[in-house]
């Protein structure tokens, strides 16, 4: 007993934690409306209360900023670059994303559906709370990205490589990880562990034996096990 406490011990030891943002902000300035601008350059700006649906800032660089309570209904952001910056309290459907690249970033409390982030890069962002519907994380990367206390509904994480990914106190329902590389992701922390398919990607991750428990029907499928009482 005491070997195998000890070598679940050094298990636990080698999956290297996530390294989480550190964001600072400066004193920003109100931002006091306009459209946003396609490969625009906004730097310590703050979006507070701001109905940004259906704008076009593709291209866009914010640096520094924050989005507080802000509309993001079919906002078109893709290839924008969000840098230390937090987003807090934003809701809408549809935002595209796609091929963003996210660094030291913190989404707070957001209300999402159909988030558009394929081909994204991620990197040291923290998810808390609020409920995600549909991410599509497709062909994304992620790198040191923690979700806390959050919901996430049919993420598809399909292609996508994950590095240094956790999981902690979130429900997960219905995930796509099929084709996804995985190196470093902690996954025993979630409280709920839902994966609709691609559940062989989870090679290069650690779950707990609960979930092993509640994956065993669909790994069992995987391999051709067959199970019969």
């Amino acid at each position: 007993m005491g070997h195998d406490g000890g070598r679940r011990g050094r298990v636990g030891r080698t999956v290297k934690e996530a390294r989480r943002p550190q964001v600072r902000l400066p004193e920003l300035v109100l931002w006091e409306g306009g459209e946003l601008e396609p490969d625009g350059d906004y730097d310590g700006v703050e979006f507070a209360d701001v109905d940004l649906a259906g704008q076009q800032g593709a291209g866009a660089r914010f640096m520094d900023c924050a989005l507080r309570r802000c509309g993001l209904d079919g906002a078109g952001l893709g290839k924008a670059r969000i840098l230390d910056s937090v987003l807090e309290g934003v809701r809408g459907v549809g935002t595209d994303l796609s091929g963003a690249s996210l660094r030291d970033v913190e989404l707070v409390e957001a209300r999402l559906g159909g988030a558009q982030l394929h081909g994204a890069v991620l990197e040291r962002v923290l998810v808390r709370g609020g409920k995600i519907d549909y991410l599509n994380l497709r062909m994304a990367r992620l790198r040191d990205v923690v979700f806390e206390g959050c919901v996430l509904v049919e993420p598809d994480f399909g292609g996508a490589v994950l590095e240094r990914v956790e999981l902690r106190g979130c429900v997960v329902r219905e995930a796509d990880f099929t084709g996804a590389r995985m190196a470093e992701v902690d996954l025993r922390g979630a409280a709920e562990l839902g994966i609709a398919r691609g559940v062989e990607a989870l090679a290069g991750a650690v779950i707990s034996s609960g979930q092993l428990f509640e994956l065993a029907p669909a790994l069992a499928a995987r391999v051709g096990v067959r199970v019969v009482d």
